[in-house]
């Protein structure tokens, strides 16, 4: 059995890494409730899923040139102090997000363009948090931190959405983005707290974006790195159907804010029971592969989400497919962290997190567009689709990503 269970050891080994899971557990407690709530107030005043999407995509490029200045600077400066501000800032967004929710007429241009610079400020903070968690833990430890660090993101995608399911049918809209900006108070106070985390300042002379080429340069001359990022990409663009959440809430299942965080929460249910197992994962050795097959079966589980329109079913299929994205999560960073030097990791990080954040955000368009034209379901179905198409394809032009022990 302890074979099984995840190895709790890297808590013990490094305080910062300890810290940095702390403050995580409250900020995406809080990043999931506003998950829920964007779109939820988006749909509210406009009845449409293409809307819902299309806020999803006017976010994309604040949050990837958020991501991309703050991988130039974590390969510059002190990486403690960058976390800081863009706690600070993360915070400041959702306070004035709940001063917008709770004013008697919404606008929904503040609305995006708030949740526009929430974006761009979790995107300046992701590449530097990803890029610490290595130097603070051995190699041996990686597959150990990544997973004990899915178990927190987990708790918080279940908790995250349940608690904004009871905040929007008891409280009020405005009570969603308070309690993000206070764990956001909460993530800039835990890393206070760590010790210093160097960069490798590295050509601190040359300019921002000149640092920013040279690291898609890297990028474009890493083949493994490209292969991760197209793995996440096929599974989150078109397997990702969050955007038609509130429809199926609201018009598939018959239900309210509680039916619609009980879906959003489903992925997370059946991550945090994997994660709790992960053990084995420290024993795969063909990670690419088992990388291609788990987002098989997350393809297939969002097809059959689309076919049965059934809650309990729906709730079943999505707790499969975040178990399967919960091992294709740990295994990817893992795989790229191992794969690249540290002279880039800030940097290589940040186009990591835009793909990582900003597939979904693809997938929020892509699906709510489908639906504009077509229907909830047929989007779903085909989404399902195209992504198990998505992976055959991967295999076939990557095949070292396949048969490789990477």
């Amino acid at each position: 059995m302890p074979r099984l269970l995840v190895d709790w050891s890297p808590l013990r080994h490094s305080r910062n890494f300890r810290l940095l899971v702390i403050g995580q557990l409250f900020s995406l407690l809080g990043s999931n409730v506003t998950m829920v709530a964007v779109p939820y107030q988006v749909y509210r005043e406009t009845h449409s899923s293409l809307w819902v999407g299309l806020a999803s995509l006017i976010q994309l490029p604040f949050l990837i040139a958020g991501s991309l200045w703050g991988g130039a600077y974590g390969d510059r400066f002190e990486r403690r102090t960058l976390l800081v501000v863009g706690s600070i800032i993360a915070a400041a967004a959702s306070g004035v997000l709940a001063l917008n929710a709770a004013l008697s007429q919404h606008d929904l241009v503040v609305l995006i363009a708030l949740a526009a610079l929430a974006a761009a400020a979790g995107g300046f903070s992701g590449p530097v948090r990803q890029a610490a968690m290595p130097t603070m833990l051995r190699d041996d430890q990686l597959v150990s931190a990544y997973s004990l660090y899915q178990i927190v993101v987990n708790v918080s995608i279940v908790a995250g959405p349940s608690l904004a399911g009871v905040l929007l049918a008891s409280v009020s809209l405005s009570s969603c983005y308070l309690v993000d900006a206070l764990t956001f108070v909460a993530l800039a106070g835990a890393t206070f707290m760590m010790t210093p985390i160097s960069s490798p300042r590295t050509n601190n002379s040359h300019a921002l974006f000149r640092a920013i080429l040279e690291g898609f340069g890297y990028v474009r001359r890493h083949a493994v790195a490209q292969a991760v990022y197209l793995a996440d990409l096929n599974a989150n663009v078109f397997g990702l159907p969050r955007a038609l959440f509130p429809a199926l809430a609201l018009t598939v299942y018959h239900g309210g804010p509680r039916t619609l965080g009980l879906l959003y929460a489903a992925p997370g249910i059946g991550a945090l029971l994997l994660a709790t197992f992960a053990g084995w994962i420290n024993r795969v050795t063909r990670r690419g592969r088992t990388v291609l097959l788990v987002i098989v079966v997350w393809g297939a589980a969002m097809t059959a989400l689309g076919v049965v329109h059934v809650l309990w079913f729906a709730v079943i299929v999505l707790a499969v497919a975040g178990a399967m994205d919960m091992v294709s999560a740990v295994l990817r960073a893992t795989i790229l962290q191992l794969a690249i030097t540290d002279e880039f990791r800030s940097r290589v990080s940040a186009i990591q997190m835009a793909v990582v954040t900003g597939g979904p955000r693809l997938g929020d368009a892509e699906s709510g567009v489908v639906a504009g034209f077509t229907s909830t379901e047929f989007s779903i179905v085909s989404g399902g689709l195209a992504c198990l198409v998505g992976v055959g394809l991967l295999a076939w032009r990557r095949p070292s990503f396949w048969s490789a022990p990477v």
